[in-house]
């Protein structure tokens, strides 16, 4: 077996237990409208290639699903690890067109990017915060714990596109973006026709919102994705690809999409 294929295999077991943890911490213990459920997923992809990204995403939740006890299990993950797959399809390709490079660089216009990605971020944050808090009560938990979300969200982009200047950032935000929306699109039908909208996580709120001011059970379910996804997704793809700045270059380049990682823009 190829080295490359051996560091896969053991970066996704670490994986598929990064992204339970952080899912059930934010969408069953804080119920906060948005998953940090696949970071594990993108790391993976962006790393290893579409097939294992995608492997990775699928197991994530068929283990939450259908192998872990409760409290940690969770049963209505299972039919959503086609939205994990696809989200792990996209970051292996992310990862092929070397989307997460790190790109810093002092020209005016890298200036200018930021500013238009930090727009774009401020606004998906905006919409979202709006939506799934139209009437805050202050203190309460989910709202606490979603603000503090938000502002280091907030303090890393900034870092990343202002302090560093990275045009990788740029990409990855734009990236994340993508994904959302894809995976929103993806998630909509399944929550509206396996679950009736009630998942247990904290999107059901969202939905029955909704469904509350007359939209139909998939309209609802499709909004909620629509607000929820392109954040947690931006924010996911932000956090991998501070990771992956992070680590060492020559162990990014041991894995099969390493190279595009490291070499420098053209």
């Amino acid at each position: 077996m190829p080295l490359s294929a051996t560091r896969t295999l053991v970066l996704m077991p670490v994986a598929i237990a990064l992204n339970i943890a952080l899912g059930s911490t934010v969408q069953q213990a804080l119920k906060l409208p948005i998953y940090l459920d696949s970071l594990g997923t993108v790391v993976t992809g962006v790393l290893a290639g579409p097939l294992a990204g995608l492997a990775t995403g699928a197991l994530t939740d068929l283990i939450w699903a259908y192998v872990l006890p409760q409290p940690l299990g969770a049963p209505t993950a299972g039919p959503f690890a086609i939205t994990a797959a696809v989200i792990g399809l996209l970051a292996g390709l992310w990862g092929r067109l070397g989307v997460f490079r790190s790109r810093p660089s002092l020209d005016p216009r890298m200036l200018v990017a930021a500013a238009g990605a930090a727009v774009l971020a401020a606004l998906v944050v905006f919409y979202t915060f709006s939506r799934a808090y139209p009437n805050p009560r202050g203190f309460a938990l989910s709202e606490v714990a979603f603000a503090l979300v938000i502002a280091a969200f907030a303090v890393l982009a900034g870092w990343a596109l202002f302090a560093r200047r990275d045009g990788g950032a740029v990409l990855a935000l734009a990236a994340g973006f993508v994904t959302g929306l894809v995976s929103g699109l993806v998630s909509a039908p399944i929550a509206a026709y396996v679950f009736g909208g009630v998942t247990g996580f904290g999107g059901d709120a969202l939905i029955a919102a909704f469904r509350a001011t007359g939209a139909t059970l998939y309209q609802a379910t499709l909004a909620q994705g629509l607000i929820s996804d392109p954040m947690d997704k931006m924010l996911t793809c932000l956090l991998a690809f501070l990771v992956l700045a992070a680590l060492p270059r020559r162990l990014v380049a041991r894995f099969p999409n390493g190279e595009r990682l490291v070499q420098p823009a053209s």
